[in-house]
């Protein structure tokens, strides 16, 4: 094996193991340097009993028993994370303006271009983050985090109920129709998208629409535009005709919802959802 092949490995321990990165070392090929940048990055997964967990301690010792498991990603290991900005600070929770590239949660390849993680990293890993909701990686937008396990659960709920409205906006290609709704399921599972047109740029032969999804499935904005023959410009997966150079123009804009730590409405909106924040 070389730093620059993907690397999966997995080994159930069978003795005590004083270094975790020198066992890595010794089973992957790989230099101890490369490890331990893979561990720091998330990469590396302990599985001890039931309970599983990334380990970052390069210098961990191990028992017997351990399950061991290294992801390796070289082209993703060398991404590096930028710099978030925390928008909103209620201590239960905060909110914050995730980027296009960033992942709304790690993988087992790594969690460093992660926003719970960049957010850890960002409160000086003085603070618990618990992921509450997803976007799409190539999506820019309004994202919140819970810091503690029963906020979490709370803002989970609201989500789940309905109650946190979204909403988007997206530059997609053609002139949409000025209104509409799509009640068209996805993976098999009940899915709504209604937008409104707000504008018809026919220089470019695009429209800007606003748009409110319930259910929040799989890309589901971006699979139901697609169907009704308007993708999303800038869309990597979905559409034709429908590339630029300025990415995936979709940007959750909007998050509605009654606070739960002071019991009032909150209103979050980008002012120019088109203008990096």
């Amino acid at each position: 094996m070389t730093d620059t092949d993907i690397v999966e490995l997995k080994r159930q321990l069978d003795q005590p193991v004083t270094s975790a990165v020198d066992y890595l070392a010794a089973e992957s090929g790989l230099a101890k340097k490369r490890l331990k940048d893979a561990m720091t990055r998330g990469a590396v997964w302990l599985i001890r009993g039931k309970q599983e967990r990334r380990l970052r301690r390069a210098t961990s010792a191990l028992r017997a028993g351990d399950r061991l498991e290294l992801y390796y990603d070289p082209g993703l290991l060398a991404l590096k994370p930028p710099r978030l900005t925390c928008l909103e600070d209620r201590m239960g929770y905060s909110l914050w303006y995730k980027t296009a590239g960033v992942m709304s949660q790690g993988t087992r390849f790594g969690d460093h271009m992660s926003l719970p993680r960049i957010a850890e990293i960002a409160f000086d890993h003085k603070r618990e983050v618990f992921p509450v909701h997803r976007l799409d990686r190539e999506t820019r937008g309004l994202m919140l985090l819970a810091h503690n396990s029963k906020m979490a659960a709370q803002l989970s709920r609201l989500f789940q109920e309905g109650a946190i409205e979204k909403g988007y906006q997206a530059v997609v290609l053609g002139e949409a129709p000025p209104s509409g709704c799509i009640d068209q399921p996805l993976d098999g599972k009940t899915a709504v998208t209604r937008f409104e047109r707000l504008e018809y740029d026919a220089e470019r032969n695009t429209s800007l629409l606003e748009i409110r999804i319930e259910h929040g499935r799989t890309h589901q904005i971006r699979r139901h535009l697609e169907s009704i023959g308007h993708p999303v410009m800038g869309d990597p997966r979905y559409g034709r005709g429908n590339k630029n150079r300025e990415g995936l123009l979709l940007v959750a804009h909007s998050l509605k919802f009654v606070c739960p730590i002071r019991h009032q409405p909150v209103d979050w909106t980008l002012p120019q959802p088109f203008v990096s924040a």
